[in-house]
């Protein structure tokens, strides 16, 4: 089973009989056990079992533990690289929205703009997505289009639909992921099996009816089926929100396993590309949502 995130079924991040760190890894910072189950440890095909970091607290029976300065991944190295991502895509928002007015007289061009930007984002994504490592340049390039998109349409909907949606929808997307982030330190969000398998069928169900909900308004015209406005919309929004909470608990033990079983350094650019994925997501069913609530008055 692959990880939710398609930035963390790569390799080092799951294994091939199943979710890595499921019922081998304690839940928030809890030690690991042995090496029988440890994606990171000596078996055959493990693209890291030359890693001397993984193995030497595993064969001297302790938790692994990266010391500082060595060349696996620690919690440091996600930080870093999260704020780098973060960092870029907020720089590149505030140009978009500085430079790329949506007055009657220009939104067209900003939209054209806009989304270019995102389906080169997308692509970005993708590639990177597919790829066996990762490649900073893709995930730093994919970071910058991805903020240009977000500047735009989030310069039009405050402007011309809710004052202040941008801002609310940030604080929103800050309170879900500092919400997330305390359950799960505290336990009180248990990521297993089924816990994976539940958020992933909630997900596919979710995109295909927003699919089958765009390709109606693309053909029919108006709304599609509504599922994007209204009431309809609001619950959807609701929900477009609680899943990526959801994903959010799935990257946070997604990032303890890569820590605990020694992933090489170079990893952490993986898991700071998934985090802004998923802060992403967050982000934008908070936009559409407030968007949707201030169209209702």
């Amino acid at each position: 089973m692959r990880s939710s995130n398609p930035v963390f079924s790569r390799r080092g991040f799951s294994r091939d009989n199943g979710y890595a760190g499921f019922n081998t890894a304690p839940q928030a910072g809890g030690a690991a056990v042995g090496t029988q189950g440890n994606p990171y440890a000596q078996q055959a095909g493990n693209p890291y079992a030359t890693n001397p970091y993984a193995q030497q607290d595993l064969q001297q029976g302790a938790p692994p533990q990266a010391p500082a300065g060595t060349g696996r991944m620690t919690m440091d190295d996600v930080v870093l690289r999260t704020g780098t991502t973060l960092g870029i895509l907020i720089v590149t928002a505030a140009l978009a929205w500085a430079l790329l007015p949506v007055d009657d007289a220009n939104i067209g061009r900003s939209y054209g703009i806009g989304i270019g930007a995102a389906l080169i984002g997308m692509v970005l994504a993708l590639v990177q997505s597919f790829k066996r490592t990762a490649s900073p340049a893709l995930i730093v390039s994919y970071a910058a289009f991805e903020g240009v998109f977000l500047g735009v349409v989030s310069s039009v909907v405050d402007n011309r639909i809710a004052s202040g949606a941008a801002m609310q929808a940030v604080i929103g997307t800050l309170a879900v992921f500092a919400a997330v982030l305390v359950a799960y330190k505290a336990g009180w969000i248990r990521v297993n099996r089924r816990f994976y398998g539940f958020v992933m069928a909630a997900t596919l169900g979710f995109l295909l009816l927003m699919v089958v909900n765009m390709l109606f308004a693309v053909f029919g015209g108006g709304d599609g089926l509504g599922f994007r406005s209204g009431g309809l919309g609001i619950m959807f929004g609701v929900i477009g929100v609680l899943l990526g909470a959801c994903f959010l608990a799935l990257d946070f033990k997604q990032v303890e396993d890569g820590i605990a079983y020694g992933a090489p350094k170079e990893e952490a650019w993986l898991a700071a590309f998934g985090l802004t994925l998923t802060l992403v997501w967050i982000y934008m069913e908070f936009l559409r949502l407030i968007a949707i609530l201030n169209s209702n008055d």
